[in-house]
């Protein structure tokens, strides 16, 4: 083998090592990649893909199980840069959302549900968002119900607040009769005062008719 030949040899590894050390470090180390992620969806206000099972399936997964939020899925395709997806798990955190993008977010993208795409996805049908907040109005609950601690909160303010109120009132009231048994005592004070200067008192003369 000629000294030519070597030296081409040579570049060509070198070449091949600077493009696999390149790639480890955009991939590896700088995530600087597009992960594609099919997440949850809200029908009432998203245009959103529609999943339905299979009833000839036996596959898991793919079968109807007949729970109707098993058997449909409401997703929409989200597309986010590796580097800004948090490390964190959202079966274990409910605050972890590793698909939510932030405002003005650069590599991150929602792609929503249309005829042209739907079946790119295995989509059954595009969700309308009129026609289903039509169809399935959404029922008016108890607050509280939805969140417990917040109300038992709400409630021991508001009992603190009544009990200071009770407590005002109470005060004021004593304050009232504090006073008017003082008023009380004064005046029987008076009435029992004996005079102290009784005998510079000027006598009542009675002239008789």
């Amino acid at each position: 083998m000629d000294k030519k030949s070597k030296v081409l040899i040579a570049v060509f590894v070198a070449l091949i090592f600077i493009s696999v050390g390149a790639t480890y470090w955009r991939i590896v180390i700088k995530k600087d990649y597009i992960i594609e992620s099919q997440v949850d969806c809200d029908p009432y206000e998203e245009e959103c893909f529609v999943w339905e099972c299979d009833p000839q399936s036996s596959v898991e997964g793919e079968a109807c199980t007949g729970k109707p939020e098993e058997d449909v899925w409401y997703f929409k395709v989200v597309r986010r840069n590796a580097g800004n997806i948090p490390l964190c798990d959202p079966d274990a955190d409910e605050e972890c959302e590793p698909f939510l993008c932030s405002e003005d977010e650069k590599d991150c993208e929602e792609e929503f549900c249309a005829e042209e795409n739907m079946e790119n996805y295995s989509a059954a049908s595009c969700n309308d968002p009129a026609i289903f907040s039509a169809q399935n109005p959404i029922e008016e609950t108890d607050e509280c119900l939805e969140e417990e601690d917040d109300c038992v909160k709400d409630a021991e303010v508001l009992e603190e607040i009544d009990n200071e109120k009770e407590i005002d009132v109470l005060e004021n009231q004593e304050g009232i009769l504090d006073a008017e048994s003082d008023t009380l005592k004064d005046d029987d004070a008076e009435e029992n005062m004996p005079m102290e200067n009784a005998d510079q008192a000027v006598p009542i003369e009675i002239i008789p008719l």
